[in-house]
């Protein structure tokens, strides 16, 4: 008899029955539709992103943790586990959810206007319209504030120029909110991608996050009327709390690569033989195995309890740093590790080690490095900023 991981540390108890009934319907989804051709768009570097958008929008999954809207309006663990699941998939794949949901969603819906939010939000939950968020740029990545994007005003309306780096969905995108400087601080702007001088050309040539859309935006004279700006968001804190929505995700999200790398290890080093018994059967293959499942057990642990945290509306952005730095430091040494028990088939895309080891380095680094969110829980233990 055998146990998975997440049986071991019986992590299906810790779930109330809406949330198993999530995560097993987003499972099916990843089972019948996605998993069967992830290799196939990782391999090429294109997705039907389109196509999938309108699919997660007919089981509720894009913005699925906010309210009104016609979105689902679900608990923020629920929303974990989805994100959970689709990882367990494709990094990429997630990635098309969170930042449709935690990003651009989340940014109008927290900081918009009631005509921005009834006029994009029902479309983009229903994933009739996709959405992107604009805040890295070529030079301006972990230091958000040194962004060189203008807003500047010109009567009534908003001129934007500048250029955004690295944005998930850009070139598919109806809209994106741009984050720029103008006189009165950093705000955020709802931009419709079919406004003249807005241009979003994909990035190409990536060895990771391939099953995924990955773009520049470029602005150029982008006109705007005055009521395209976020009234709500002021400053650098609106951008940066939107990450934290969808760094939440991760937290959940980089753990479910972890699970299939897990589970297909365990599939593989039962069946392989090597003189003459299951490559399982060898202590160093158990050690390694149990190291593994110890840490993906802990990770999901600290996972669940940080969605309890945030149901309860009392999650601080230094515990979600915590997550995020431990599910994907983690995640990415297991997809490794897992490589090394497969030996030279653990190379080639009839397993998914590489492709979720490859996905994880982006993740490692996006939405914040490793070395920000520890200089994140460094300050918070100490009261000291080190980050200048």
């Amino acid at each position: 008899m055998t146990t998975t991981p997440a049986q071991l540390f019986a992590l299906d108890s810790l779930l109330s029955d809406e949330e198993r009934d999530i995560a097993t319907t987003v499972r099916k989804l990843v089972d019948e539709r996605l998993r069967p051709e992830v290799a196939a768009w990782y391999e090429v570097g294109e997705i039907p992103a389109r196509e999938l958008a309108q699919e997660f929008g007919r089981l509720g999954l894009l913005g699925m943790h906010l309210t009104g809207y016609e979105c689902a309006g679900a608990s923020a663990t629920a929303y974990g586990l989805a994100c959970h699941e689709l990882e367990a998939c494709d990094s990429g794949l997630r990635s098309l959810v969170s930042v449709q949901g935690s990003l651009a969603m989340f940014a109008i819906w927290r900081f918009g206007s009631e005509e921005q939010k009834e006029h994009w939000l029902p479309a983009m939950a229903a994933g009739r319209a996709i959405g992107c968020f604009g805040l890295t740029e070529p030079d301006f990545g972990s230091d958000p504030a040194g962004m060189r994007t203008r807003a500047v005003r010109d009567g009534s309306d908003w001129v934007l120029n500048g250029a955004k780096m690295w944005i998930t969905n850009g070139s598919v995108a109806d809209v994106a909110v741009v984050w720029a400087q103008t006189e009165e601080g950093i705000r955020g702007f709802v931009v419709p991608t079919d406004t003249p001088g807005f241009t979003a050309p994909a990035i190409k040539n990536k060895l990771s996050l391939r099953a995924s859309v990955t773009s520049e935006l470029v602005l150029e004279e982008v006109r705007l009327p005055a009521d395209a700006m976020l009234p709500e968001a002021k400053g650098l804190s609106g951008p940066l709390s939107c990450l934290n929505e969808a760094r939440f995700g991760i937290v959940f999200g980089a753990l479910g690569a972890a699970r299939d790398c897990l589970r297909t290890t365990l599939d593989y080093t039962a069946t392989r033989r090597i003189f003459d018994r299951p490559l399982a059967g060898y202590q160093l293959s158990q050690a390694k195995l149990a190291d593994m499942s110890l840490e993906f057990g802990k990770g999901m642990l600290l996972a669940l309890h940080l969605g309890r945290l945030k149901d309860s509306g009392a999650l601080r952005p230094e515990q979600v740093s915590l997550g995020k730095l431990n599910s994907v430091r983690e995640s990415l040494t297991i997809a490794r590790e897992c490589r090394t028990l497969l030996g030279a088939a653990g190379i080639t895309g009839e397993y998914p080690l590489m492709r979720h080891a490859n996905n994880l380095e982006s993740v490692l680094t996006y939405e914040g490095t490793s070395e920000v969110h520890q200089l994140v829980i460094g300050r918070a233990l100490t009261g000291e900023s080190a980050f200048r």
